[in-house]
């Protein structure tokens, strides 16, 4: 940790649909945002996290009622298994917001009495294209070969009475916050927003139904259910006490730094999110950061196409921290990524084992075996030490930026990038041979240490990604906690001149590919 205070870091995953269990598509936004929280704890910040769980809505109401329990009874039984698996995957939140919660109701039916009584919202009739599975709305022109455009099924005509949020007073300054400011992440998405959405005319959003009952009701007309935007976006703030006496630091940490979300609800968080907030006159948001889909034989993976991937059955076989870095370090921020189990298995062994874990056991084994495991403090400067120093030096401040910018895969690309130089570094020194010779044991010492600095700082900065083994990792070369702080990740030379290793467990053990693979699509089938 850094002892210095930053200020305030508000950062937040989407709230998410408990209709079936989480698969690895929620775990890279949840974990992505997990590793930002984490390194801006080690920077300093006061950090909130905030994840959760979007509860109403038809296809909760259905979905219960097939398996003949509540749909309070059924989100509950859901929601226990996204929180056991955010606590295997080391999720850190500070919050966890469900919009079944009470204070959020009362925040909700005050938002959306608020914006009735500002005459953002009016009753009117509905009439349209509906996807049940996606509980959207789509006008004709939207639909692809008469399917929904989300998950290509069939959608049904719809008719009902609903109040409606205007959408239009907000089309300019909706512009200006996509392609005048960095709001929205990558900002390439800003032009099909622009050209999709504001340029053809923003339509009014509708934002209650009657059609069924598992939302919260509108006070003032109870036939009618807040419908999915009004309840669902305003998490974010109702989340840090916004009209309730839950929490109270609501100005504190708003506006948020960060809104991390799928492409696939983009729209929602860069048009309907900050329209709603400028009609309550609130502080929009900092940044909306938003990535790609993870995609299985080509398809986005989903619950309602049924091809998802169980992020636990991959985590009990490699460990959660090799399941956080492989999805973080495949996916570049705005484009999709392609999942399979040999780009997992390969992407494990290529870095993970015979890169960070080869370093650390063969660096480690090199100072038991030739210095019994504590170096000697003479030091002789030879060839190759500059370099690798000056990477050691300069890789926070980059790693810092890449943080800053939502680009993880970039940050730790910088990080493995001095892990593959340090292991080159033992080919261009060659310990083995100073070892040979008496008179180079200082020379040997100085690679060494070199080499131990490359792992902690490498380590440091990678708790943020992988917060379970690192610390292994560190302990292995002595690094205290003390000395493993973001101040010190900056510097060379903090492990002290006669530092003791220690040999523990292979960090990451190296994957037999063929077996594994054929083991997977075995295990799979049998559980399917």
């Amino acid at each position: 940790m850094c002892n210095c205070n930053k200020g305030k870091f508000y950062i937040t995953t989407p709230i998410y649909y408990p209709s079936g269990n989480p698969h690895i598509g929620h775990c890279y936004t949840t974990v992505a945002c997990d590793s930002i929280a984490r390194y801006k704890r080690m920077q300093g910040y006061d950090v909130m996290f905030l994840t959760g769980t979007d509860e109403h809505g038809l296809k909760i109401e259905t979905k219960a009622a097939e398996k003949g329990v509540t749909p309070q009874e059924y989100v509950d039984e859901i929601v226990a298994i996204f929180k056991n698996l955010w606590e295997y995957m080391g999720i850190s939140y500070d919050r966890y917001i469900r919009t079944t919660d009470d204070y959020h109701v009362e925040s909700v039916q005050k938002i959306f009495k608020e914006l009735y009584d500002r005459g953002y919202i009016y009753k009117g009739e509905y009439t349209g294209k509906y996807c049940t599975p996606c509980e959207s709305f789509w006008t004709e022109s939207q639909l692809v070969d008469g399917k929904c455009p989300d998950c290509g099924r069939d959608v049904i005509e719809a008719k009902e009475e609903a109040y409606f949020f205007k959408m239009s007073p907000f089309a300019d300054r909706l512009e200006k916050l996509l392609t005048e400011t960095d709001y929205l992440r990558p900002k390439t998405r800003a032009v099909e927003l622009v050209n999709n959405f504001i340029k053809p005319g923003l339509e009014d959003l509708c934002v209650s139904r009657t059609s069924f009952t598992w939302g919260i009701p509108v006070t003032f007309d109870e036939k009618h259910v807040i419908y999915v935007w009004v309840d669902a976006l305003s998490n974010y703030i109702t989340a840090l006490g916004y009209l309730n006496g839950k929490y109270d630091d609501y100005d504190k940490f708003w506006p948020a730094d960060v809104h991390m979300v799928a492409k696939d609800i983009m729209r929602f968080h860069a048009l309907i999110w900050p329209a709603m907030l400028m009609a309550l006159d609130l502080p929009l948001p900092k940044h909306l950061a938003v990535h790609g889909w993870i995609t299985f034989n080509g398809q986005k993976m989903s619950k309602s196409l049924g091809n998802v991937v169980d992020p636990m059955i991959l985590g009990q076989r490699y460990g959660a921290d090799a399941i956080r870095y492989h999805i973080m370090r495949e996916m570049a921020l705005g484009a999709d990524s392609s999942f399979s189990n040999e780009i997992m298995i390969n992407r494990i062994n290529s870095d993970l084992a015979n890169g960070f874990g080869n370093l650390v056991s063969r660096t480690v084994a090199m100072v038991i075996k030739y210095f019994g495991g504590s170096l000697i403090t003479d030091r002789e400067e030879g060839e190759f030490d500059s370099d690798l120093i000056s990477m050691i030096e300069g890789l926070r401040e980059k790693v810092d930026g890449y943080v800053e910018e939502t680009q993880l895969q970039n940050a730790l690309t910088e990080i493995f990038t001095l892990v593959a130089r340090a292991n080159k570094y033992i080919d261009e020194t060659e310990p083995w041979v100073l070892a040979k010779d008496e008179t180079k044991k200082t020379r040997l010492a100085t690679v060494l240490y070199n080499l131990l600095e490359a792992i902690r700082v490498s380590a440091t900065l990678l708790s943020a990604f992988m917060p379970a083994t690192m610390p292994k990792a560190l302990e292995q070369i002595g690094c205290t906690e003390e000395m493993a702080t973001y101040e010190n990740a900056g510097k060379y030379g903090v492990l002290p001149a006669d530092v003791t290793v220690t040999k523990g467990e292979v960090l990451f053990p190296r994957i037999d590919v063929d077996k594994e693979i054929e083991a997977l699509n075995e295990f799979i089938k049998n559980n399917a």
